[in-house]
C-alpha cells in the first residue's frame, strides 16, 4: 500500500456457509434503532461473479461490456472489472467512474446518444475512442471535439411482434444509415461497427436476428464506402434468467455463423446490465404510516370485494430506490419481515413512498397480512436502475446505504479464477466476523 489513495474505500462481509441472505437481513434490522429505521440495500458480490460466469459459460464468443447507468455501485464496477468485462458509460460521471476504477480507456463505450460537448471532449483527453452515434447533428460535435473516434451506428430494431412494445427509441433507420455513413466519410470520421440497443423487457428472440440482419446491410454499405467495421455490438435485452440468456444465444450464433463468421474478424460484445446485477441486490424498507381507505370502482371491479383497503407508506418511494417504477418497470411484490401465524389472513393492499405524491405508487396491489408502523418489507432482485440519487431536489434524505458480503466459497472461486491481484479490487476489504449466539451468522461491514 502507498498513501491513502491505496487504502480500502469499502469493505465486504466475508460469510460462511452456514448463513442465509435472511440471516444477513435481520442483523442489519436488528441494528435499526426505533428512532432509526432507515431502508438499506444488502449485496451480495457472489452473485455478481456467478452471473459473470454464466455469462462466460454461455455466450463465450460475445465480450461483456457492463452498463453502468443499470448500477454504479463502485463495488460492482471493480469486481467486474477485475473480472474483465468491458464497460458502457452513458454520461461523463460515469466515465470518471469506471477510469477511477484502473479500467483500460480501450474498455470503455460511450453510449450516451445526446452528449455534452464538454463530455465529448472529456472523452477525447481521456483516450475514450468509442463512441455511439445515431443522428447526423451527434456526428457533426463528434468530428469537431473528438476527431480520432471511432464510431459504433446505433440502427433502430423492432419486435417482430408490434404488440408487444419493444421497439427502441433510439437509433437511425437503414435508410438513414446510409446518409450517416455518406456524412461520417465526409467529415473524416470512423466508422468501426453496428449497435443495436434493445430493451431489458425484451422477450422476442426475432428481434436479435433482425438487428444482426440490419447489422449486415449496414456493413456492406460501409465497405462500400471505405469503412473497415469490426465490431458488432448487438446491445442489451438480457434480464437475468438463464433460459432466456441459451435462447438469445442459440437465436444470435445461429445468424452470426451466416453473416459474420470467424473469418470476417469482427468481434461481438453485448451491453448486459440487470442480467449481473438484478438478484445480487435486496431492499428493505420499513412502514412509516398507514392508512385504510375505499376501494374506487376498478379496484372493485378487479378483486371482486368492495372491503376498505389498507394503504401502507414506506420510507422509499419512487422517487428514490424504486424510481424504476417512473419507467413502467413493475416492482415485484415484497415479502414480510416478520413472524406472522401460518393462517393470518392477508387484505388487498398497495404499497406508497413517503412524498405523498399521487405519482409515489410503489406496489399498486398485493396480498398482505396486517402491517404495523416500524414493520419491515424485503424486496428481491432490486439490484437493477434503484440506487441513483433521490429524484426530488426538497428531498433531505440521502440514498440507503448498502452492506455488501460474499459467502466464502464465492470468494476462494474467485481466488481460483485469478482475480485476486495487487492491481484489483485494491478498494475492496474483507472482513470475517464471528456471529452472535442469537443468530444463525451475518456479517458487518461499512456501507459505501
Amino acid at each position: 500500500m502507498k498513501g491513502i489513495a491505496d487504502e480500502p474505500q469499502y469493505s465486504v462481509g466475508l460469510l460462511d456457509g452456514g448463513t442465509a441472505l435472511c440471516d444477513v437481513i435481520d442483523n442489519y434490522i436488528d441494528e435499526q434503532t426505533v428512532s432509526e429505521k432507515n431502508a438499506f440495500f444488502v449485496a451480495d458480490l457472489g452473485a455478481v461473479m456467478r452471473q459473470h460466469v454464466r455469462w462466460r459459460t454461455r455466450m463465450p464468443l460475445i465480450r461483456p461490456y457492463y452498463a453502468v447507468r443499470c448500477n454504479s455501485s463502485p463495488a460492482v464496477i471493480e469486481l467486474l472489472a477485475s473480472l474483465g468485462s468491458g464497460f458502457t458509460c452513458s454520461n461523463k460521471s460515469d466515465l470518471e467512474l469506471v477510469l477511477g476504477h484502473g479500467v483500460s480507456p480501450e474498455d470503455i463505450i460511450y453510449s450516451g446518444v445526446c452528449k455534452q460537448v464538454s463530455h465529448i471532449k472529456y472523452a477525447a483527453t481521456n483516450g475514450i475512442d468509442l463512441l455511439v452515434c445515431d443522428n447526423e447533428a451527434e456526428l457533426r460535435k463528434i468530428s469537431r471535439c473528438h476527431p480520432g473516434a471511432k464510431l459504433l451506428l446505433q440502427v433502430s430494431t423492432e419486435a417482430s411482434n408490434p404488440e408487444e412494445g419493444t421497439s427502441v427509441t433510439f437509433g437511425c433507420s437503414l435508410k438513414d444509415s446510409r446518409c450517416l455513413l455518406q456524412r461520417a466519410k465526409e467529415l473524416g470520421v470512423q466508422v468501426v461497427g453496428v449497435r443495436s440497443n434493445i430493451s431489458s423487457s425484451c422477450e422476442d428472440d426475432q428481434v436479435y436476428l433482425h438487428a444482426i440482419s440490419d447489422a449486415r446491410c449496414i456493413y456492406d454499405l460501409g465497405a462500400e464506402m471505405g469503412f473497415n467495421m469490426n465490431i458488432l455490438d448487438i446491445g442489451g435485452g438480457f434480464n437475468g434468467a438463464e433460459a432466456q440468456l441459451d435462447l438469445i444465444h442459440s437465436a444470435v450464433m445461429s445468424v452470426v455463423d451466416l453473416y459474420f463468421p470467424s473469418s470476417s474478424g469482427v468481434s461481438l460484445i453485448a451491453e448486459p446490465g440487470s442480467f449481473f446485477v438484478s438478484s445480487a441486490f435486496t431492499l428493505a424498507v420499513s412502514v412509516i404510516s398507514k392508512k385504510v381507505v375505499a376501494r374506487d370502482a376498478k379496484d372493485q371491479e378487479r378483486v371482486g370485494l368492495d372491503d376498505p383497503t389498507p394503504k401502507y407508506f414506506l420510507n422509499e418511494g419512487v422517487y428514490g430506490s424504486f424510481s424504476s417504477k417512473l419507467s413502467e418497470t413493475p416492482i415485484g411484490a415484497p415479502s414480510v419481515h416478520k413472524k406472522s401465524l401460518v393462517d393470518a389472513p392477508l387484505f388487498s393492499s398497495s404499497l406508497w413512498g413517503p412524498s405523498g405524491d399521487d405519482l409515489d405508487q410503489v406496489v399498486e396491489h398485493c396480498l398482505l397480512p396486517e402491517l404495523h408502523i416500524g414493520d419491515w418489507l424485503v424486496f428481491k432482485h432490486a439490484g437493477a436502475f434503484s440506487l441513483g440519487q433521490p429524484l426530488l431536489a426538497s428531498t433531505d434524505s440521502p440514498p440507503p446505504p448498502i452492506f455488501y458480503f460474499i459467502f466464502s466459497r464465492d470468494w476462494f472461486e474467485m481466488q481460483d479464477t485469478g482475480v485476486m491481484h495487487d492491481t484489483t479490487l485494491k478498494n475492496l476489504s474483507l472482513v470475517p466476523y464471528f456471529f452472535n449466539s442469537s443468530q444463525t451468522g451475518a456479517a458487518l461491514s461499512v456501507p459505501a
